[in-house]
C-alpha cells in the first residue's frame, strides 16, 4: 500500500558485520523510529527464525544499533518498506 507521508531513510549498522548479512538499506519509513524497525533481511520475519533455531537478528541487527539519515521525502506511490538493500554475500 503506497503512502505520501513515507520519507527515505538510509539504515546502517556495524555491529553484524559478518559475511551473509546486511550493511545498510534504503528504506521508505514514517519517521527515524518506524526506520529503524524495518529490516532488510527478507526472513526476519519471527516464525522464520523460530523454526530455524536462529538468533532473531541474524543478517542484520537489534533496532538499537541501527544509524538512521534521512534522505528525502519519498514519491506517493512508494509502499514503507525496503527500497533497495546491501547484503555481504559469503
Amino acid at each position: 500500500m503506497a503512502n505520501s507521508d513515507l520519507s527515505l531513510y538510509l539504515i546502517s549498522q556495524n555491529v553484524n558485520n559478518d559475511w551473509d548479512t546486511y550493511d545498510s538499506a534504503v528504506v521508505a519509513a514514517r519517521d527515524e523510529d518506524d526506520a529503524k524497525h524495518i529490516s532488510p533481511d527478507p526472513y526476519a520475519d519471527d516464525d522464520w527464525y523460530e523454526r530455524e533455531g536462529r538468533s532473531k537478528f541474524l543478517g542484520w541487527c537489534h533496532p538499537e544499533d541501527v544509524k538512521v539519515e534521512y534522505i528525502g521525502e519519498a514519491s506517493p506511490d512508494i509502499a514503507r518498506g525496503v527500497v533497495c538493500a546491501s547484503f555481504n554475500a559469503g
